[in-house]
């Protein structure tokens, strides 16, 4: 909900007026104002108004014609919602942008209340802009590559990707960071709890688009409108006790690559060959950033770099140092070779040769052809929209509109549900496929009701809840031996849960590769063959691809 009014109060003063961008409804029904007819008139009044606006429109819903606040529910704001947008797109416009307000439907004595008396109580009022043109579509997107970071905590990962986005040079003290999508506790104490996101991207002549002004989603939203290729990041946690939340963020994001940071100033570390080791087993291409070269002389970075060369060497992967070899060199051969880069986001250096490899870098081969699906990472409720599922659209294309299914529930069923609509960093687009980090706006479920870990799929999937699957895995690090009845937490796609392994042969050992049963304790999931997954408990870790499933 929108805190400053003053969107509401412009409307207001301005009113209606014949041939003005301003339009006054008090409520939109399916009913009444799509029924024959009635839809096409409608949509030709919007139409007049957005070229009154040039290009740009304003419905302020839930007002009365003459201007007085009347209020409506939360349920009848969305069917408002749901029409003006189909109004629009009749109408060969968007909405771009949507404002709330909480408002006391009547005052004690009866009377409407003035817009002044705007408070946050029982009705809603809202204010949408429209503007001319279909909302953004990217569909078979190949120019939107996803970059997951990691590193240890203070090795200024987060603070580059801010450098990045924006073109602003960072304060020495990691200003930039704050300029990620993170919540409040995080700037504060200077850590990332939880994954947060960024985009920029470059122009049809491979110049960059970055944000002018962080802080606004409406600039966000610009990026994605006005580039021609994009670049999402999804920057995870370095602090140990997150470490699940770093899986998180690498085994259920669908990313393209992975960049592990490794500040100058302190070298790698064994969160740092932790992070190298979860982005190699998911078999994700890799490069290396050396951050904070700033902070110290180029002996100290000669001297970080061959460590990095020789951790890379000790998990079996050559390392292709780009001081020496060249940025082309690196664009050629990622996924062969783990590139490194010299970076400040103090000086910027090296940020030059990142915007290169972002721009150049390929999409990696998507599953754009194949069903729907998407795991839900973050649920939220917008007021006036209802509950959003967020994540990565992991295979085929998904439209506003669609009717889908969401699960699997804890009795391991699947509720039906709408794609209510679709934002992708903050912009409506009409559609989204493989590969893109998007938010669906959800009909016939509460945000209550969805949890990370459930999946969206089409309505005629005929999706099966999974208690149980038979997988392969590799022991990565174990004190003794792995036997029947071991309760790892297993990370595959958004969902961590609790399992017990059951291995083929009664246990495995360190460095092992083996099979065994895996059945979750408390909760079924939607699992396919062929997915991969991370298990961890305590010190002990692995990976490991799902062979077969047992369904519920």
């Amino acid at each position: 909900m929108s805190a400053d009014r003053a969107p509401l109060r412009r409307a207001l003063e301005r009113g209606e007026e014949e041939g003005g961008p301003i339009e006054f409804k008090t409520r939109l029904t399916r009913d009444t104002h799509l029924a024959d007819g009635r839809m096409e008139s409608l949509a030709a009044q919007l139409r007049h108004r957005v070229l009154s606006g040039d290009g740009e429109a304003t419905y302020v819903v839930g007002v009365d014609d003459d201007g007085a606040i009347a209020g409506i529910s939360p349920e009848a704001f969305s069917e408002s919602m749901d029409v003006l947008s189909l109004l629009a797109e009749e109408a060969d416009a968007h909405i771009e942008d949507v404002e709330t307000w909480g408002i006391e439907e009547q005052s004690s004595s009866g009377n409407q209340v003035e817009p002044g008396d705007v408070g946050d109580q029982d009705g809603l009022v809202g204010v949408a802009t429209l503007r001319e043109g279909a909302m953004l579509d990217r569909e078979d997107d190949d120019e939107h590559v996803v970059v997951g970071t990691a590193g240890h905590v203070d090795h200024g990962k987060s603070t580059l990707v801010g450098t990045l986005v924006t073109g602003e040079r960072d304060d020495g003290q990691g200003g930039t960071r704050s300029f990620l999508d993170v919540q409040p506790h995080e700037v504060e104490r200077g850590l990332s709890a939880d994954l947060s996101y960024a985009v920029y991207g470059f122009d049809d002549e491979d110049a960059p688009v970055r944000m002018d002004n962080p802080d606004r989603k409406s600039d966000r939203a610009r990026v994605v409108r006005e580039a021609d290729r994009l670049v999402s990041f999804v920057d995870t946690v370095g602090h140990e006790p997150w470490l699940r939340t770093t899986i998180r963020g690498i085994v259920g994001q669908k990313l393209d690559y992975g960049l592990l940071a490794v500040a100058a100033d302190d070298g790698p570390t064994k969160t740092t060959r932790e992070h190298l080791g979860i982005l190699l087993a998911t078999e994700l291409p890799t490069m290396v950033a050396i951050t904070k070269v700033d902070a110290v002389g180029d002996e100290r970075v000669e001297v970080v770099e061959d460590e990095v060369e020789a951790m890379l060497r000790e998990v079996g992967e050559t390392p292709l140092p780009v001081a020496r070899h060249g940025v082309d060199a690196a664009i050629e051969e990622i996924g062969t070779t783990v590139p490194i880069l010299r970076t400040s986001a103090v000086s910027g250096a090296g940020l030059d040769d990142l915007d290169t490899l972002f721009e150049a870098l390929p999409k990696r081969e998507s599953d754009a052809d194949a069903p729907f699906r998407m795991y839900v990472d973050r649920s939220y409720s917008v007021t006036g929209v209802g509950a959003v599922a967020s994540g990565t659209v992991n295979a085929g294309t998904v439209e506003a509109g669609d009717e889908l299914l969401l699960g699997p529930m804890a009795d391991g069923s699947f509720r039906e549900v709408e794609a209510r609509s679709i934002e992708m960093h903050y912009h409506r687009v009409d559609q989204a496929s493989a590969g893109q980090i998007v938010g669906i706006a959800l009909k016939g479920v509460e945000e209550s009701e969805i949890e990370r870990g459930m999946a969206l799929v089409p309505r005629d999937a005929d999706p099966q809840p999974v208690r149980e699957f038979e997988a392969e895995v590799v022991v990565l690090n174990h004190p003794t031996k792995i036997g029947e009845g071991y309760e790892p937490v297993v990370h595959l796609e958004t969902l961590s849960e609790a399992a017990i392994f059951t291995p083929e042969g009664g246990h495995l050992l360190p460095g092992d590769n083996g099979r065994t049963t895996i059945r979750f304790k408390f909760h079924p999931y939607l699992v396919e063959a062929g997915q991969r997954f991370v298990f961890r408990e305590g010190r002990s870790k692995g990976v490991g691809t799902v062979r077969s499933i047992e369904t519920e």
